[in-house]
């Protein structure tokens, strides 16, 4: 129960905490004789099927019972939610106020994720769920909300149109709220990789993507995206010089063995919502590791319409450092969900330095990187903040060093929350959220160094310094 989640009285200043990963049966059993009140009152959140919720009453009996893990048993194991908490909302009553958040007497909805569902998308239905429940908890208390989403993944055409991406921009139209996403470490990981053909029938611009795998890479997936009514062939060569040739009018699945690596393929057709067409290449290791050294795709036109296309590989995080392209592409690089148009997408700096923190996520996610004119909807990121070098507080009321939007990202929450503080609830301007909050950030927003041409896809307009 960290002290810097609460009030000058010792009270905390969450409102409600729902864990996602928490079995309502286990949390019963955990309940001492004396707390009997809360004796098989653990459960989900009404209109939810998973986790448990507990209340500001019950938080509160947890920190006075001496034993809070058995009454409130939600434990932030990693420390990064705490971490990104501290950024928006820490009260400072450790060392003496030395880092206190940004907006320290805000009330808080803490939700953990639960864990992905085998075979599913990297905790999209988990991340939906908690969105709803704080915007129907928000319009419950009748209070203005700041959602702070310091995650994010490489999966998908990353132009907006994915459900995730959908629904948020859906969601940020519903109560009073913002939502400010991170836009992702990816910068300068090497993990993209775009281009553009001639257009007409059957040219000769073939085009080729060296891609560096690193030694014992275990399992990995490469992401190919282009429109739908763009048709081509693709050669993959091997390290060691063989070849398998593909069409991307293959709909469906299919299998390759190349070397010693087994290479799932899935060809995808359009969905109801975006002309685009996924190939999905799966590497998979006929013994331990994906072979080392170089692959090669080389993309043939046949029919060129439109022309654009990406290739994505997963976060860098869980690949090999020298598993990357050879040639990337850093712009759209941003990470989904912070390429949808309605969420505030925040980018790092260095605040020492007054410097673009180049593993930051960037780019205009609803244009090809060749368009020549940007309109001011497809500014992404919208703005920067302080990303580099930030003191957070870790576990057992530590102090550390943290890098990356992730932490970014809870300046401009909490900043949005002092916003919508003095237009909503002092009666200032009750219309004060949504996009008139992110119109308002990017317009008071000072210049950062070195970043002269507007606009800009690696900060968006302007940069935000918030000091913590």
């Amino acid at each position: 129960m960290n002290t810097e989640f609460r009030d000058k009285a010792g009270n905390t200043r969450i409102k409600y905490l729902w864990d996602q990963t928490l079995v309502p049966e286990r949390v019963n059993a955990l309940i001492p004789e004396e707390y009997g009140e809360f004796a098989g009152k653990a459960s989900p959140p009404e209109g939810f099927h998973m986790g448990v919720e507990f209340s500001e009453y019950r938080i509160n009996a947890a920190i006075k019972s001496g034993m809070p893990e058995r009454i409130v048993p939600s434990i932030d194991t990693s420390g990064h939610g705490t971490a990104v908490t501290s950024i928006a909302a820490g009260s400072g009553f450790l060392l003496s106020g030395q880092y206190q958040g940004v907006a320290p007497e805000s009330e808080l909805l803490v939700i953990k994720m639960g864990n992905p569902a085998p075979d599913s998308f990297p905790k999209t239905t988990e991340l939906m769920r908690a969105i709803t429940y704080a915007v129907k908890k928000a319009v419950q208390l009748e209070m203005p909300l700041a959602v702070n989403l310091s995650f994010g993944n490489t999966y998908g055409s990353h132009d907006g149109t994915s459900l995730v991406e959908r629904f948020l921009d859906n969601v940020a139209e519903i109560g009073r709220s913002v939502v400010c996403v991170g836009s992702g470490n990816e910068g300068a990981a090497g993990g993209h990789h775009a281009g553009s053909f001639e257009m007409g029938e059957n040219s000769s611009d073939r085009k080729r993507i060296e891609l560096n795998v690193d030694q014992y890479q275990l399992s990995f997936g490469v992401q190919l995206w282009k429109d739908y009514s763009d048709q081509i062939d693709i050669e993959l060569v091997s390290p060691g010089g063989e070849t398998i040739r593909l069409s991307d009018r293959q709909i469906g699945s299919r299998s390759y063995v190349i070397e010693n690596t087994e290479i799932l393929l899935y060809a995808g057709e359009p969905s109801p919502y975006s002309v685009k067409q996924e190939i999905y290449f799966d590497f998979l290791p006929m013994q331990t590791y994906v072979n080392q050294g170089v692959w090669t795709f080389t993309l043939i036109p046949v029919r060129t319409l439109t022309g654009g296309y990406d290739l994505y590989l997963p976060a860098s995080n869980v690949l090999n450092a020298g598993t990357r392209f050879f040639v990337p592409t850093p712009e759209k690089t941003l990470t989904i969900p912070s390429t949808a148009a309605k969420v505030i997408t925040v980018g790092a700096y260095n605040g020492e330095l007054e410097s673009y923190a180049d593993f930051s996520g960037r780019g205009y996610p609803t244009q090809g990187i060749f368009s020549e004119k940007i309109l001011a909807r497809e500014i992404k990121p919208d703005l920067a903040a302080p990303g580099v070098g930030i003191n957070v507080v870790g576990t057992n009321n530590s102090f550390v060093q943290v890098s990356g939007t992730s932490f970014a990202t809870p300046f401009v929450t909490g900043s949005a929350a002092l916003m919508m503080e003095w237009g909503i609830v002092q009666g200032n301007d009750p219309f004060l959220f949504g996009e008139k909050v992110k119109a308002y950030l990017r317009n008071g927003a000072k210049p950062i160094r070195g970043e002269r041409e507007r606009p800009d896809d690696k900060v968006g307009d302007y940069d935000i310094i918030v000091s913590s």
